[in-house]
């Protein structure tokens, strides 16, 4: 009965939880947002007090915020390290997707449907992947500035379901027929459950040392508005 350790980072979200076996028995998360730092050792320690050590930690690997991966995948390291046990990185948008297969909207529209999880990457840019209902990628992860017509090819084939913190800006650019939008879903460490759950079955690890997460996009350093017009420091 392995018991995983859960690690999301990837949003504004911050999720932990521990799984035996598959199931969820313990989850501290928050959406307060760019708290990472320092909620996630904090939601560890708590669920850790509670139960025994896990037998592997799962991360969320991305795409999606440069610091809340950076954070996530340096705990998660740590721990590791710490405990001599297994570490696992789950691709963020795939286990997106995995965990919309149980929304009723999927399992009722049938297996033809396409499944598009997005990040939000800011003004019109998401991160985003298609994937079919089985899971399988039919477009690879990119980084996208969504434009009337960006999913037209696809929409015209047939239903397809965007869902995640990308998706609700892109309801007013995205009109077809066919584009429909799952409500209020949000990144969870429960989502990484399922496919850490078949990492640990088939002894998918990742090497610890050299591991690093899937940044999409090289991090660019930007100066908050309202330091652009303020005269540098002085340094005696």
């Amino acid at each position: 009965m392995p018991r995983i350790l859960c690690i999301e980072t990837s949003t504004m979200v911050c999720s932990v939880c521990l799984a035996e076996d598959g199931v969820v028995t313990a989850l501290e998360e928050s959406n307060e947002g760019r708290a990472h730092a320092s909620l996630l050792t904090i939601y560890i320690d708590r669920i850790l007090k509670k139960k025994c050590l896990p037998d592997m930690v799962a991360v969320s690997m991305g795409p999606g915020s440069y610091t809340g991966l950076r954070i996530g995948v340096s705990v998660a390291k740590g721990l590791v390290y710490g405990a001599g046990i297994p570490l696992a990185g789950i691709p963020t948008l795939q286990a997106f997707a995995h965990a919309a297969l149980s929304h009723p909207l999927v399992k009722e529209t049938g297996k033809k449907a396409l499944l598009v999880p997005m990040i939000d990457a800011r003004r019109m840019e998401v991160y985003v992947s298609v994937f079919d209902t089985g899971n399988r990628v039919v477009q690879e992860t990119r980084a996208l500035v969504v434009e009337p017509g960006s999913f037209e090819i696809l929409l015209n084939r047939g239903k397809v379901f965007f869902f995640g913190s990308g998706a609700d800006k892109c309801r007013q650019v995205i009109v077809h027929p066919n584009a429909l939008f799952i409500e209020n879903f949000h990144a969870s460490s429960t989502h990484l459950v399922p496919l850490a759950q078949r990492a640990f079955q088939e002894r998918n690890f990742a090497d610890t040392a050299y591991f690093e997460p899937f940044y999409l996009k090289d991090f660019v350093p930007t100066v908050p508005r309202k330091n652009l017009f303020q005269p540098p420091e002085k340094h005696v």
